[in-house]
């Protein structure tokens, strides 16, 4: 099957290399030529486990291709996938120019009939409206179907959760639409819901905004239990093992980021609020969020005083591991507030520096290795749980600290290799802090 696939960010390109992994002819469109120049020659613009590998495979076999022409790619196009961005705007609403875009660029270059797949996330009724736009453009003897299928992959295992998927979602009001795209995925022996359009458009937002509750409730908790004297590891897994609950998303922490849940929460909050509906539970989501990601500054003036003057090392940048991704991340207010109150930053992160330069600036320092950070430092601040930092060489890091206080935003460390240490302070999430051999 030939397919076209509009975008090679995160989902575009992840979505186009597995496609072809899988044996079908595919060619992604971008507008950035270097971008496309750089995908030619089998490298990545994006940090994304296994991915740079299966692209330079497909590339080489000859079923994927990258251009920055609409019309070579569409032609002869069997479904086109849209995979473009759809950023917050300021109120919170999704910003659909790129999806606009996309569209009249199809209707522009279009000569065959198609099947046109949005797998950006979008607000409901947007199929509706990027149909509208597609109608009064294209050449009338061009048909098209559209088909909603909304992404559920997570940056770090985009690829994996692609091959073995949980289930993949057809919004179409077209049964042959509907029925080509289910052969498209066919090889990947994942299970199909089918639903209408517009239910297919909330799936996505309404998982999103699950997921980003259960973790906001979790932080919650951890935040009473640090008050009343339990250990949220503990509370998590005995919530986890109700299979009613489950244990995925209640590991508690400094917040979520990245590019999805911030965004979707906001972008459905929107949406309530234009259809009249106070969708109150998800207002106190982003509020919690919010407080969450400041709450190792709270503890570390709490134990240290004023700020000005101490030395941070902060290990992880990126908003999750395996990624390099610094949308929304935690780091960025958590670098910003300490440095308003006079602390010198000095950040480590196995792939996402650079990014993070580009946000962060000069407004902190940057070190090429945990030691460089660490030296002389008057406290540590785990912000990513890369596993790097899970396996600290915890006594050479605090015999070259100043003081050895370590805050764990990510409940990294273990607690039984804590406890070995000859002199720490350790304070983690929602858990009694350890202290051994302090005066």
């Amino acid at each position: 099957m030939k397919i076209a696939v509009l975008g090679t960010g995160y989902v575009g390109l992840s979505t186009g290399v597995c496609l072809s992994e899988i044996g079908h002819s595919v060619i992604c469109i971008d507008t950035d030529e270097q971008k496309i120049k750089s995908l030619r020659r089998g490298v990545s613009p994006i940090y994304e486990p296994g991915l740079e590998n299966l692209l330079a495979q497909n590339a080489a076999a000859g079923r994927l291709q990258f251009t920055t022409s609409h019309r070579e790619a569409l032609n002869g196009a069997e479904i086109i996938i849209i995979a473009v961005g759809t950023p917050q705007m300021a109120d919170g609403a999704a910003d659909l120019s790129y999806m606009v875009q996309a569209a009249k660029d199809i209707a522009a270059n279009l000569v065959q009939s198609a099947v046109v797949v949005i797998k950006s996330t979008v607000p409901v009724g947007t199929n509706d409206f990027i149909k509208e736009i597609m109608d009064e453009l294209c050449n009338e003897k061009v048909t098209f179907n559209m088909v909603s299928n909304p992404e559920f992959l997570r940056q770090g295992s985009a690829v994996m959760d692609t091959m073995h998927a949980d289930r993949i979602i057809i919004g179409s009001e077209n049964k042959e639409a509907a029925k080509k795209v289910e052969e498209m995925y066919s090889p990947l022996n994942v299970p199909f819901i089918l639903t209408s359009i517009r239910s297919a458009e909330m799936i996505k937002y309404a998982s999103n905004a699950f997921l980003a509750t259960k973790i906001s409730f979790i932080n919650e908790v951890a935040n009473l239990c640090g008050v009343v004297g339990a250990d949220v590891t503990d509370v998590a897994k005995g919530m986890g093992k109700d299979k009613r609950i489950g244990e995925t998303f209640l590991q508690p922490g400094i917040g979520y980021g990245g590019s999805c849940f911030p965004k979707d929460v906001r972008a459905l909050l929107h949406t309530a609020n234009l259809n009249g509906i106070h969708f109150s539970l998800l207002k106190e989501t982003v509020a919690i969020n919010d407080f969450q990601q400041e709450v190792l500054v709270k503890k570390a003036i709490e134990r240290l005083g004023d700020l000005k003057g101490k030395k941070v090392a902060m290990l992880g940048l990126a908003f999750k591991p395996e990624t390099d991704d610094m949308r929304e991340a935690p780091s960025i207010k958590i670098a910003r507030s300490l440095t308003n109150l006079g602390a010198e930053v000095v950040a480590y992160d196995p792939v996402a520096i650079d990014n993070a330069k580009n946000i962060l600036r000069d407004t902190i320092r940057y070190a090429s290795s945990v030691n460089e950070a660490t030296l002389d430092a008057d406290t540590v601040f785990i912000v990513t749980e890369w596993n790097e930092f899970r396996h600290l060489d915890l006594e050479t890091m605090i015999n070259t600290m100043r003081q050895p206080i370590v805050f764990d935003g990510r409940n990294c460390l273990e607690e039984e290799r804590i406890r070995v240490c000859k002199k720490i302070e350790y304070y983690p999430i929602g858990r009694p802090p350890i202290v051994i051999g302090m005066t």
